[in-house]
């Protein structure tokens, strides 16, 4: 009777475990990827990528403009929010939205809502990364980290601003990297938010003046609107924004003389 009953308890504890672990709730670590790949494949699942594009935008550019001037205070709200789920999302509409911002607000607000949006957006997945969530991006992005550490080391905010300037990466690899090296969140939201505004004024300005080219029936072709003269002028920003960094390296080893000359 003892052994019947001690087997009728262990079996009764073995589903017992087997209930807890069922109802226990996904590893940190698989959160993020989780969150982010939902996201892409809504995106894609619901044809978003389809109706993101700049003949959509023509179609529909007087209701845009209309629901805009009726309702600013709603129409900014969302697209500010827009603009942060897809920056958090690494959606690949963020030119158009940026171009969006510039026909709807024009090119000082336009520029301050995308630069705020884009920001904010980069932000969430900075400090999501900051967490224990981070070590299942530690993996992906091993490679980049080697290459873009010595930069952070040296001077962290000087660095953001040259990678945000010049999107030598990804910009998702961009808003993790960071997170991952221990930069603090000043520093990251600083070199963020000022190393983007150039390239954002940029694309908001030719968004701003998107209702002339739609009027006269021209074509706006994305992959002009970087001349060579706006890409000579980011890389003129970038090359400055390294000079601390070169200065530091360079006055390193003249302490490093002196001091064995002492």
């Amino acid at each position: 009777m003892n052994t019947k009953q001690t087997k009728i308890n262990s079996d009764e504890n073995r589903r017992r475990c087997r209930i807890r672990e069922c109802s226990r709730p996904l590893p940190k670590v698989v959160v993020l990827p989780l969150v982010l790949g939902l996201g892409i494949a809504l995106f894609h699942m619901l044809g978003l990528s389809e109706f993101a594009t700049l003949d959509n935008l023509k179609a529909n550019r007087y209701w845009i403009l209309r629901q805009t001037n009726q309702y600013p205070f709603i129409m900014t709200a969302v697209f500010m929010l827009t603009y942060t789920v897809s920056a958090a999302l690494s959606l690949p509409i963020a030119t158009l939205l940026t171009i969006l911002g510039g026909y709807m607000f024009g090119q000082l607000l336009g520029t301050v809502y995308v630069v705020t949006s884009a920001t904010a957006g980069a932000c969430i997945v900075f400090s999501l990364a900051k967490t224990a969530l981070g070590s299942s991006l530690r993996a992906r992005a091993e490679g980049k980290i080697k290459i873009m550490e010595p930069g952070f080391r040296k001077n962290a905010l000087f660095y953001m601003l040259f990678l945000r300037l010049i999107p030598m990466f990804p910009f998702f690899i961009v808003n993790i990297v960071p997170a991952l090296l221990g930069v603090n969140l000043r520093t990251y939201v600083l070199g963020t938010f000022i190393g983007i505004i150039p390239g954002t004024f940029i694309f908001v300005t030719a968004g701003a003046s998107l209702g002339l080219i739609f009027n006269s029936e021209d074509t706006l072709i994305i992959d002009d609107i970087l001349t060579p003269n706006s890409v000579i002028l980011l890389c003129s920003i970038g090359i400055l924004t390294l000079l601390p960094i070169l200065y530091k390296r360079l006055k390193t080893p003249a302490n490093s003389v002196r001091k064995r000359g002492q």
